[in-house]
């Protein structure tokens, strides 16, 4: 998909006028999160604008070596600090979601009540009528490969210095899952090939990510895979759940449950997983899947969210129990659909 030339234009217009801008990512921020946001940062402070990031809640530590060097807020520790920061600047960047339901409901309340020119950039489904501009594109591997593509579209492209450079390839291959997703393009790969003969550092950047865990994560993912690993009978589902006794007992912070939905879903003839975790009064779910079943429509009908075809997210209020207990009988419903997808 290309951007649009008219819109383009809007975005030049409206980053020349503005003074200072907000730059915003979704909540529970991933490498392409993180990414995305520290990349059109450096991005646009060489381009000799007053930048500042908003981070509903903190980055996972395997990801704050985007955040150096950079002018961040976290929300869930600063809030008052945010709420003078988004009444201060006159351009809202909104990176890597489609609705500000992704931010939490205060700061969700906080940007729709704001008057202020707002620019998304994201690769996700279905994205919200908001912005005044918005630059989407659902076959995007990542929102790093579009921030790539919209600095180039904007003349941008001499403002994407080594740290900007970094922080693109991190997001794409963490949302690429190291280049295995049938999202990778042939694009994307040139893209990837562009940031190297700049002279990142590709392997130092997937050592940060990929090696840099603690003991206590992977005890957790251990005990995760032996003992709340489960199978549907017909073998086509499997589900992991995390209850917050559990977490605390393994010392569980931001990130630790990364990438354990992976795990279910790799296991040979499953075609769904999902990931549940409880945490700040509410569960908190991932869903993967293979072949044609859509889990952005299953997150959006049935938990209250939403992502892309094989990768989306939700949450619900519910307890543990009954969310599971929810989450079987839906399997019971979609059977014949996850098995013949």
């Amino acid at each position: 998909m290309k951007f649009d030339q008219q819109e383009i234009e809007k975005c030049k217009l409206l980053i020349d006028k503005a003074h200072n801008i907000l730059i915003s990512t979704h909540k529970s921020p991933d490498g392409d999160a993180i990414g995305s946001s520290t990349a059109l940062y450096h991005i646009l402070t060489a381009y000799g604008k007053q930048c500042e990031i908003v981070l509903p809640d903190d980055a996972p530590d395997f990801l704050k070596w985007m955040l150096q060097d950079v002018q961040y807020k976290v929300y869930e520790t600063d809030n008052e600090q945010v709420i003078h920061s988004i009444a201060s600047c006159d351009l809202l960047f909104v990176c890597d979601y489609n609705h500000f339901g992704r931010v939490g409901k205060e700061l969700e309340t906080i940007f729709t009540a704001s008057k202020m020119p707002a620019i998304m950039i994201d690769h996700h489904q279905q994205p919200a009528s908001f912005p005044t501009v918005t630059m989407s594109d659902t076959s995007a591997c990542s929102t790093c490969e579009m921030i790539y593509r919209f600095a180039n579209l904007c003349g941008l492209n001499q403002c994407i210095g080594n740290s900007a450079a970094a922080s693109i390839y991190c997001g794409i291959m963490t949302d690429t899952g190291s280049f295995r997703f049938d999202s990778v393009k042939a694009e994307t790969h040139r893209i990837v090939a562009h940031l190297m003969e700049m002279g990142i550092d590709h392997a130092a950047i997937h050592r940060e990510v990929y090696d840099t865990q603690l003991p206590e994560r992977l005890k957790l993912v251990g005990y995760s895979l032996h003992q709340k690993l489960n199978i549907s009978n017909d073998g086509c589902t499997a589900w992991i759940w995390l209850d917050a006794e559990e977490l605390k007992a393994h010392s569980y912070r931001q990130g630790d449950a990364e990438g354990l939905v992976n795990y279910a879903l790799s296991i040979k003839g499953v075609k769904l997983a999902a990931f549940f975790r409880e945490g700040n009064n509410e569960i908190k779910i991932s869903f993967r899947s293979k072949g044609q079943f859509d889990v952005n429509t299953f997150a959006r009908n049935h938990w209250n969210g939403g992502g892309h075809f094989h990768a989306a997210g939700g949450s619900s209020s519910d307890s543990m129990e009954d969310v599971l207990m929810k989450f079987q009988n839906l399997l019971h419903q979609y059977a014949i659909d996850i098995k013949q997808s």
